[in-house]
């Protein structure tokens, strides 16, 4: 039976119809039928029909675009035994730790038959085919500039280095490569971002040199855990950060944005100690209090900096339609639970409020009440230049948070959502008196 009939006939009998089938196999004829991609593929994890040069799959996260890359590679060894195919990853180490021996990758999801010969000293899989595939990182340009291709899978593009222009090079380099057949193919899959090596494929989609696939995290719910899609709509919701990462949307940048995406992404803390203790020599409560009583946002941010002076946003604790008393308890709360060294807040917007009931708690943690003499814009713009230094980190995406950021414009102006972008004001505060306020001699200490 074809691979799309089969699958209608899956979807369209019941469990207990399908185990019936199932019993009816061999083991190597479950295995066979459990890897075969065309049953259990949605369309848009398909290739195109028809010809086609570069196939790009723009798609938020859990979409499924590793397996559909990995599936694609399979299908090109099968069909043509002299392949010799490129897998360029972000990094080498993502090229084997995603494409190749990842959940979604090569190796997991081969019946045992086809399994392709993985050499990891020469970054090398050989197919029982006969065709071959290399690794390759878009980190090192000049690594494509010599290799012959006849297909390639680039994965996570969007996040290839941009550098002195790294990414671009990468491609290019890898392009000009591909002439070991008279119809190279090449697959990209990523999550967009607004980067040059994205615009200009997008860009080629209006030419017809690229076939482009979009869909969102919520196209594959039924593969991915409930728990994890609730909380994805629960955290990111409409935000701009859900519409990029979930929807797979390319968003633009608004121009004369102090804050971009890739400046935020970049600050996004993900190194392999990101999970551990941290050192850090302070940390404080900032608050930015809603101008009026009728339940708007009270921004509060939790931030610290460490001993070679990085600053890093902890937590966005900001709270919304809620009273005086209970804005500020939420701020007395997130100080206790950082163990924070001082609140900052603006003295004309309620920093009298957060006084009161920090003291009424019994608490004796410090407080400095600042004073907005300058615009939100004009306050924002150092703390920008510290960001586009590489001397802020994210412990984790901040979605609201991040979206007002991109609406601070440089010259003054807000161009993001809400009326008032709170909880980017809070931050700005928070870093300002972590960063650019001359301090004595740190005490350090160890927080999670």
């Amino acid at each position: 039976m074809p691979g799309q009939q089969l699958r209608e006939w899956l979807i369209s009998h019941d469990a207990n119809e399908r185990a019936e089938l199932l019993a009816q196999l061999s083991e190597e004829e479950r295995d066979a039928l459990s890897h075969h991609w065309r049953v259990w593929a949605r369309p848009q994890q398909l290739a195109p029909t028809g010809p086609w040069r570069v196939w790009l799959i723009c798609a938020g996260r859990g979409f499924g675009k590793t397996r559909a890359g990995a599936e694609w590679v399979k299908q090109v060894a099968r069909d043509t035994p002299d392949a010799r195919i490129a897998l360029v990853g972000a990094s080498m180490a993502e090229a084997r730790s995603i494409m190749v021996e990842g959940e979604s990758g090569l190796l997991e999801n081969c019946a045992a038959a086809e399994r392709p010969q993985f050499e990891p000293s020469r970054g090398r899989l050989t197919f029982a085919s006969g065709a071959h595939a290399y690794l390759y990182s878009a980190a090192e340009p000049e690594s494509l500039r010599g290799p012959q291709h006849s297909h390639a899978w680039c994965d996570e593009i969007a996040k290839w280095d941009n550098a002195s222009e790294r990414a671009m090079r990468a491609w290019d380099n890898l392009q000009m490569g591909m002439r070991l057949s008279e119809t190279p193919q090449t697959l990209a899959t990523t999550t967009p971002r607004n980067v040059t090596l994205m615009k200009r494929l997008l860009k080629g989609e209006k030419s017809g040199d690229v076939t482009v696939t979009r869909g969102t995290t919520f196209d594959n719910a039924s593969n991915l855990p409930a728990a994890f899609v609730k909380a994805m709509q629960t955290d990111f919701g409409e935000s701009r950060l859900g519409r990029q990462e979930l929807h797979g949307e390319m968003l633009s940048d608004i121009e004369g944005a102090l804050w971009t995406r890739v400046m935020l992404d970049n600050a996004l803390d993900t190194s392999s100690s990101s999970s551990k203790d941290r050192e850090l020599v302070r940390i404080v409560v900032a608050v930015d209090p809603p101008a009026s009583a009728k339940g708007d946002a009270c921004g509060i941010i939790v931030a610290g900096i460490d001993a070679s002076g990085t600053g890093h946003v902890l937590a966005d604790c900001t709270v919304e339609q809620v009273s005086p008393e209970q804005w500020a308890r939420a701020v007395a709360n997130a100080a206790q639970e950082w163990e924070a060294d001082r609140v900052v807040a603006e003295a004309n917007q309620g920093g009298a409020m957060v006084s009161s009931v920090l003291q009424a708690t019994g608490s004796t943690l410090p407080i400095k009440l600042v004073h907005a003499s300058r615009s939100k814009s004009a306050r924002a713009e150092p703390i920008a230049a510290l960001y586009e230094a590489g001397r802020v980190a994210h412990k984790k995406m901040f979605a609201q948070l991040e979206d007002q950021l991109c609406g601070l414009i440089a010259g003054g102006g807000y161009q993001g959502p809400g009326r008032s972008p709170d909880r980017a004001d809070a931050l700005v505060w928070a870093l300002t008196e972590l960063m650019l306020t001359p301090r004595g001699a740190p005490n350090i200490r160890r927080v999670r």
